[in-house]
């Protein structure tokens, strides 16, 4: 089974195959019907799952506003139209994953200063 974070790089690659109509509405409901059914079938929350449902409070934070708009309507408020938006989203995730992986691989090392 693929993960969910190859599931939207696979997205990015060919949007309108998995959307319907390549926008960033589209794939939040996507997203969102993608975790449901997970959830429905009783499979437990992978890793990658558990951070990306950090996202709304990182793109939050990137965007520097306190809202309870969805993670897909902040972007578009900072966005030309649904489609930038979707573009925009991929190079927000891309940030968000290099941002998690720097931060993994800083964690062993803090680590190791704070057991020495």
């Amino acid at each position: 089974m693929v993960d969910l974070y190859d599931l939207i790089r696979n997205i990015q690659k060919r949007p309108a195959m998995y959307l319907g109509r390549a926008n960033i509405t589209n794939l939040r409901t996507f997203i969102a019907g993608y975790c449901f059914a997970r959830r429905q079938m009783g499979i437990p929350q992978t890793a990658q799952e558990q951070k990306f449902s950090e996202f709304p409070t990182w793109i939050q934070q990137k965007f520097s506003i306190v809202s309870h708009q969805t993670w897909d309507q902040i972007i578009l408020f900072f966005s030309t139209d649904e489609h930038s938006a979707l573009e925009k989203f991929f190079q927000l995730f891309d940030e968000f994953t290099q941002a998690e992986v720097v931060y993994e691989q800083q964690t062993p090392l803090q680590e190791s200063l704070v057991n020495t």
